[in-house]
């Protein structure tokens, strides 16, 4: 596990971004694996910034995405099909084939689920993860249980992760879907690269149980401890108590 200290939300952006921009370039037909949320938000910013400076192309870059809401249309504000159009996809020159979801739309959840296993296995798998954590452990949809999901499942989301989330949603829980797919543990660690990025005072607590605790699916990533290639980039306040 490598461990990048940042200065301030900015900074982390800037750091994660220059990872992702350096894979990019080293491999400019790699798979990157992309997360939603309030944290990437910057390192997608600058992302963004440098392809006007036409100092990264993705024109031959594959994405798949970590989750998507259960039941909700591709076009709904808060699908993370329209944050990452809105945030990434809308801004840079990647092809619109080469950009997967999990289908929120589709209710089969068995189909779907294994659709998008096999749309990850299609493409090679995932040369670099882009994570987010959230405050229980979860990475991805992969929330706190008895064991390690393996693939794409169906996830039951805990009244932690809605009440986090409401604020989406004008602050209203019961507007928030109750239900996501989201890959696997086995699929993000699969992924040859795995990179985290992680700030505020609100995360240290969890930063330091998930990398410096046991091993237990009851703070899912702690299993990014076993990965052979894990950056943890952090900013001061989430990295203070490690």
């Amino acid at each position: 596990m490598k461990i990048i200290r940042a200065k301030d939300y900015y900074d982390m952006s800037r750091k994660a971004a220059n990872i992702i921009s350096a894979q990019v370039i080293m491999k400019p037909n790699c798979v990157l694996g992309l997360a939603t949320g309030g944290t990437p938000v910057g390192t997608y910013k600058q992302l963004v910034e440098w392809y006007n400076k036409d100092d990264i192309d993705f024109s031959e870059v594959t994405t798949v995405n970590l989750d998507e809401y259960r039941g909700l249309p591709k076009e709904h504000p808060e699908s993370y099909w329209s944050f990452m159009h809105r945030n990434l996809f809308d801004h840079v020159n990647v092809r619109p084939e080469a950009i997967n979801l999990p289908d929120g739309t589709n209710m089969d959840a068995d189909a779907e689920c294994a659709r998008y296993d096999a749309v990850i296995h299609s493409v090679g798998g995932v040369d670099l993860q882009l994570l987010g954590i959230g405050n229980d452990g979860h990475i991805g949809f992969n929330e706190p249980g008895d064991a390690f999901e393996l693939g794409t499942h169906c996830v039951d989301l805990k009244p932690e992760t809605i009440e986090a989330n409401k604020r989406f949603f004008d602050g209203n829980a019961d507007l928030v879907p109750k239900q996501a797919y989201t890959m696997g543990i086995k699929t993000i660690m699969q992924a040859r690269k795995v990179l985290m990025v992680v700030n505020g005072k609100g995360k240290a607590d969890i930063v330091k149980q998930a990398f410096f605790g046991p091993v237990t699916p009851e703070v899912p990533a702690s299993i990014l401890q076993m990965h052979p290639d894990f950056i943890l980039v952090g900013d001061e306040e989430a990295l203070s108590e490690i």
